[in-house]
């Protein structure tokens, strides 16, 4: 098969005018100009997209797909984060499992529709997202998430029923597909379960998710012990002492940054933090809607760049962005570091989007650029649109003047799964459906 376009942006290499793309089997066999390689065609399907770019596809390092069905349902409690978290697990136990694998492939056609090819998603209910993944033809990694386990008295029995559900799912992995573990965050895991996890994640070459720093009011929790879930602790009759010291600071004094996990948020981290961050090798998920939009701050992204972090793009859930659409994710997190005096190009964003996410979830050497060698994971983003004209910069086109909407092709190891308006796997209409029997249950 042969993509051609106006322009193809390889991310790895400068954009070429009138180019192509040829694939063979899933991996990308040939990037270059159209003349060129339609030349040494050899009864290859041409298709051609015209106006348009093509480039790698766009990997979303941190969602989390079983909540779909949540979303816009928090909105009115977003000021206060700790009311948030309770809502959302009030709201998710009213949900069968059945239920929450429809939320979750709902929220995975919705990627496919945006260009997505690989997720890094999180999930309390493992297999929802990962059978969304699989279901909609997605690349991915699928995080199983602890449960609420903060006490040190239970950490043997959390770690036992954590690992349990991380073997299930390990035996059901595909070529596209795989399984790691999120430990959720510093305040809702135990210091020994994380150590226990730490462990087991260099034994067994497991990756890692947290995440960290992700607000104030958590920096707060960590460092002073005030406010937060000091309540909800006492509640429960839980045992739970701050470790008086930075949520990084924290994490590494654990064990658990030696497996150099990736960080999400990282919201508050301090230049102390960044180092440590930097010396263990462990990457972030940069979410600046998200965190925007609970009024969390802006994460030091320059800094981290200019450190040498590997930092790819999430756009966390659709219960606090309200979108998948990592195109608008990526204009937002140039405009607002920008603010912040980093003044981060178009062609900086889009690198994020693709080969920064890649890099975050230790995908590089398989996606994230088009490469030859590569594997075949493709989007086409139209820029034929009103809005688009003219195109005088075509990474500037693709990031600030597009959106979910301009994607008219997205493709995972050489399927096309969703072409100018269909997904392939995913019957969208009756996903809708479910989706709004839901929301007459739960709202």
């Amino acid at each position: 098969m042969i993509l051609t376009a106006d322009h193809i942006l390889p991310i790895a290499a400068e954009p070429v005018e009138r180019g192509a793309v040829r694939i063979n089997n899933g991996v990308i066999e040939a990037v270059g100009p159209r003349a060129e390689i339609l030349q040494k065609a050899d009864g290859d399907d041409v298709i051609d997209l015209g106006r348009a770019a093509i480039l790698p596809g766009f990997v979303n390092c941190h969602s989390h797909l079983e909540i779909t069905a949540l979303r816009g349902s928090l909105d009115a409690v977003e000021n206060d984060f700790r009311s948030w978290l309770l809502r959302l697990n009030s709201l998710r136990a009213k949900l069968s499992e059945s239920e929450i694998r429809t939320s979750a492939l709902a929220g995975a056609a919705e990627a496919v529709r945006s260009g997505v090819t690989c997720m890094g998603d999180i999930g309390r209910f493992g297999h929802a997202g990962f059978d969304a993944l699989n279901a909609a033809g997605l690349r991915g990694i699928l995080f199983q998430e602890t449960e609420f386990s903060p006490d040190n008295r239970t950490a043997a029995d959390d770690f036992a029923a954590l690992t349990a559900k991380f073997a299930s799912l390990r035996r059901e992995e595909t070529d596209l597909v795989r399984v790691a573990l999120s430990p959720h965050s510093p305040y809702t895991v135990s210091r020994e379960l994380f150590g226990k996890l730490a462990e087991f994640a260099a034994a067994e070459d497991v990756k890692i998710s947290i995440h960290a720093a992700e607000s104030k009011a958590e920096d707060e929790l960590l460092r002073d012990a005030k406010g937060f879930f000091i309540d909800v602790y006492k509640k429960f009759e839980l045992e739970w002492t701050s470790p008086r010291m930075s949520p990084i600071a924290y994490l590494r004094s654990t064990g658990i940054l030696d497996v150099s996990p990736l960080l999400v948020h990282c919201v508050t981290v301090s230049d102390e933090g960044i180092a440590m961050i930097k010396d263990s090798g462990s990457r972030v998920a940069h979410c600046p809607r998200s965190n925007a939009k609970f009024g969390h701050g802006f994460a030091p992204l320059g800094k981290f760049l200019e450190t040498g972090i590997d930092v790819g793009l999430g756009t966390d859930s659709v219960a606090s962005n309200n979108v998948c659409d990592m195109l608008g994710e990526a204009a937002f997190a140039a405009f607002a570091a920008r603010n912040f005096g980093d003044f981060i190009t178009a062609e900086k964003a889009l690198e994020m989007a693709t080969f920064g996410g890649a890099k975050a979830l230790g995908l590089d050497a398989e996606i994230g650029t088009l490469e030859v060698g590569k594997r075949a994971d493709v989007v086409a983003v139209s820029l034929g649109g009103i809005h688009q004209q003219p195109v005088a910069d075509v990474n500037a086109a693709v990031v600030f003047s597009s959106n979910a909407s301009d994607v008219i092709l997205t493709m995972v190891d050489g399927k096309i799964i969703y072409r100018e308006g269909k997904c392939a796997a995913v019957d969208e209409a009756m996903t809708a459906k479910e989706l709004a029997k839901l929301a007459v249950k739960l709202f």
